[in-house]
């Protein structure tokens, strides 16, 4: 972790007790590793059920990998199984765990920001915990899509302060 220097600010907004949500940009595998090494408790992501599920001894090796991080597996295919992603955050922010998710659902190809989402509104708006926005630097550089050896460069990290979505039932009909 040294040799990539992270460069981190506003982790002081991150709430050291309660359910809270840490939304960030996904450029790299490796924001699922760097974040949860900074941020002072655990963080449990939300990951794609394929990450889980990989044959052979790399996909072990991954599978192993995800479970040591705290990642938790969800189906990303939509309908009822997204339903079943959005009840796994949901039952650990009742237990007043801290949640990492995605808002795109993916990695960015090319480093801008897509369109989020809805799953985490809706995490939000039930849950009633409040959200960080993230936003990860330079990750893309340190392990672009498809390297296994990562380049050591410095990794940025900007927690922002916490929003608080207020919303009511009939707001979940548009999610």
């Amino acid at each position: 972790m040294l040799a990539f220097r992270p460069k981190v600010r506003g982790l002081r907004n991150v709430p050291s007790k309660g359910p809270v949500i840490i939304a960030s940009n996904h450029l790299s595998f490796s924001d699922s590793i760097f974040m949860p090494l900074v941020v002072p408790r655990k963080v449990t992501f939300l990951a794609k059920s394929e990450y889980f599920t990989s044959p052979g001894p790399k996909g072990l090796l991954k599978k192993l990998t995800f479970i040591a991080l705290g990642q938790v597996p969800v189906d990303r295919s939509g309908g009822r199984r997204s339903e079943a992603a959005l009840i796994t955050g949901l039952k650990c922010l009742a237990e007043g765990d801290c949640i990492g998710i995605y808002p795109e659902g993916t990695r960015s190809p090319d480093g801008r920001l897509y369109k989020g989402r809805t799953g985490i509104a809706r995490l939000a708006i039930e849950s009633g915990a409040p959200v960080i926005p993230v936003a990860m630097f330079n990750t893309d550089k340190i392990q672009p899509t498809g390297k296994l050896i990562p380049n050591v460069k410095r990794v940025g990290m900007h927690f922002g302060e916490a929003m608080y979505f207020d919303g009511d039932s009939t707001d979940l009909q548009y999610l």
